[in-house]
């Protein structure tokens, strides 16, 4: 087996376990609650085979704790940090290669976008200067990206 081939078995083994864990939990749940279920799902494969799905009480939504939730959509938010994700959703890649795919002049730039994007716990290192999105994260990311692209009224 390759380095590749041992990396993505582990993050199968990853997703496989999280899902279990989903299914197992009350928040995962499929019967609606009063408010009824909120939820999403994927099938992708980008730089591997990922399957995500998730549903959720719709009232327990809205009572999430906004911390780590703003952390997330302002990391996001950043067209340069978006531009980062949508690179490594495709694979990881180099912090020299990232920073000639987002068109950044300096290493500093890129780093600060990095730090948060991985302070948000979107991104994660690899090696010393390689950078990957784990594989239970490329589903709801794309998911966002969609969200947003509906809210902002892109979807025709």
């Amino acid at each position: 087996m390759t380095d590749h081939d041992d990396r993505l078995a582990d993050l199968e083994a990853r997703v496989h376990a999280l899902e279990e864990r989903n299914s197992a939990s009350p928040a995962s749940d499929t019967s609606p609650g009063e408010a009824g279920t909120i939820g999403y799902q994927g099938a992708v494969d980008l730089c591997g085979d990922v399957a995500w799905t998730i549903r959720y009480d719709a009232a327990a939504t809205l009572d999430l704790a906004p911390g780590g939730i703003t952390t997330v959509l302002a990391a996001l938010g950043n067209p340069v940090r978006l531009q980062i994700v949508r690179t490594l959703l495709r694979g990881p890649a180099a912090a020299a290669e990232l920073q000639v795919s987002v068109g950044l002049s300096s290493a500093g730039q890129l780093y600060h976008h990095l730090k948060a994007l991985t302070g948000a716990r979107i991104v994660e290192q690899e090696s010393r200067n390689r950078y990957f999105i784990p594989a239970p994260k490329v589903v709801p990311l794309m998911i966002i990206t969609l969200a947003g692209a509906d809210v902002s009224e892109q979807l025709g």
